[in-house]
């Protein structure tokens, strides 16, 4: 049986109670109301938060519209908002067990993981502070002697960024910096269910000496104002990352109005691997890719198309060491997968496993709740005899549920990793580089990783293709995303007369 570590009770636990940051102060909802958010992984009461209304939304758009129309930020020397994040990134360095906690109690991770995370978001805070300064547009000056061409690159305006509850002070690190970069305002939307380390961060912000209304940060749930966010036309550009549906649901919403948009959505990620690879290092990340962040992870590399000839060894060596995988209380350093989000998405995850039984597949290793006394905690689950055609091969699960395939020619292989809806990443495994090459040159993803899964830099972009996006984060390009492009066609001297030429 895998090592459960059971939660220890937060003793003395005072919850915080956050305001929200619109127009550089902390502000109460106009309604008066607040949630409360109860840790996953400890059944205790650990954040206290304001549920916001579209007035609220609407006050922090124009905060953010104000501030980029008339206020400093998008007109200072990109010198100074590279101190400023780096500042930041400093700020936050000094914050990181803090923010680790919050992200922790309030999303079940596990504390190790998470002070992972907070290390990653530092870099990327570093990154986008360097890139800040590389912004640059273009001239033109072999247009005729007459002509100049200069093409400039300016800030987009008003940014709408909403995060999800799965990775909340990550991916807001993947967004905020770049906007704040390019010289963008915005107003940041984490998920309920998440929201202390991005309030914390609005504190951070103002530390670092943030001019009024460049960051505005509001709380509560997307159904009551998310229409605003995506729709309000002072709003220039939305940054999502959440599910496909919702995704959907925002670009409709934003078309009305023309915005730009960049979408990281789901996935539905294959590990696809063949007799001669370094089995010993696959089984490893097919064990780390299906259950990181107990598979709530959109980039969960859970769907394992294994060649006929070795797919009972690995299934065997997957399922030994998964046994191993230390499950429970995610304030203990030693836990490996920490809690399920809510009482609500664990049903939804058992319920994927129930209907794979009814269609044939088979739960070779857990599947079921663990009882650790509080939270919700599930078992690492292994389903093998899994088709192509079933719903745990081609719907987005979420959980720590690993689904064995099998393949016997790389067409096939293909052809299976090809046929979801989604293309966000995928890992092969050969010591054939053709094959390598062969298999990430025609799986449909927007990352492959090659005898490898779900290593990462700021420097590579990250994105999907089909259902799992649009655009990308991270990379060198990744400031110009919140930029549009301005053409000056500069003419000098006299200006030939349309009549005259017309004569």
């Amino acid at each position: 049986m895998s090592h459960y570590i059971t939660p220890k009770i937060l003793a003395g636990y005072v919850a915080p109670e956050y305001m929200m940051l619109i127009d550089g102060a902390w502000q109460k909802s106009q309604s008066g109301e607040t949630s409360s958010r109860l840790a996953p992984g400890h059944g205790t009461i650990v954040g206290r938060y304001q549920s916001a209304t579209v007035a609220d939304a609407k006050l922090a758009i124009a905060s953010a519209r104000k501030a980029f129309d008339h206020g400093p930020w998008p007109r200072m020397k990109a010198a100074e908002r590279s101190k400023f994040l780096h500042k930041v990134a400093d700020l936050i360095e000094q914050n990181r067990e803090k923010i680790a906690h919050l992200d922790t109690i309030e999303s079940g991770k596990p504390i190790q993981q998470v002070l992972s995370e907070i290390d990653g978001a530092i870099d990327i805070w570093r990154y986008a502070a360097s890139l800040a300064r590389t912004l640059y547009g273009e001239s033109y000056n072999n247009l005729g002697e007459h002509t100049l061409g200069i093409v400039l690159r300016e800030p987009i305006g008003v940014v709408s960024i909403i995060t999800p509850w799965n990775f909340p002070f990550l991916i807001v690190s993947q967004k905020l910096p770049f906007a704040l970069a390019a010289g963008c305002t915005a107003v940041v939307k984490p998920s309920e269910l998440s929201s202390g380390s991005t309030l914390f961060l609005g504190q951070l912000l103002l530390d670092a000496g943030l001019p009024t209304g460049v960051v505005n940060i509001i709380s509560g749930k997307g159904a009551v104002f998310g229409d605003v966010l995506t729709g309000d036309a002072d709003v220039d550009m939305i940054s999502f990352t959440g599910s496909t549906g919702v995704g959907c649901s925002a670009m409709a919403i934003a078309a009305r109005t023309m915005k730009k948009v960049s979408m990281e959505l789901g996935g539905k990620n294959p590990q696809i691997v063949f007799p001669d690879a370094d089995l010993e290092a696959f089984v490893d990340a097919a064990v780390f890719g299906g259950y990181f962040n107990a598979g709530e992870c959109c980039n969960a590399g859970s769907r394992l198309i294994v060649h006929e000839s070795i797919v009972e060894n690995v299934t065997d060596r997957i399922a030994s060491l998964s046994k191993r995988v230390r499950v429970g209380d995610p304030l203990n350093p030693e836990t490996q997968v920490g809690a399920i989000i809510t009482p609500l998405h664990f049903e939804k995850i058992s319920s994927y496993i129930a209907g794979a039984k009814e269609e044939g597949a088979e739960v070779a290793l857990g599947g079921e709740r663990l009882d650790l006394g509080m939270g919700d905690y599930m078992a690492p689950t292994i389903l093998t005899n899994v088709k192509p055609e079933m719903k745990v091969a081609h719907e987005e699960i979420f959980g720590p549920v690993i689904s064995i395939l099998k393949f016997e020619i790389k067409t096939e292989a293909l052809d299976i990793a090809n046929s979801t809806q989604f293309g966000l990443s995928a890992s092969v495994w050969s010591k054939d580089i053709d094959t390598c090459l062969e298999i990430s040159r025609g799986v449909r993803a927007g990352t492959v990783w090659v005898n490898t899964f779900m290593d990462g830099t700021p420097e590579l972009p990250f994105g999907g293709v089909k259902q799992s996006g649009l655009g990308r984060e991270l990379g060198r390009h990744s400031v110009e995303d919140y930029t549009e492009s301005k053409t000056l066609n500069i003419h000098q001297g006299a200006r030939t007369s349309w009549w005259v030429s017309n004569a």
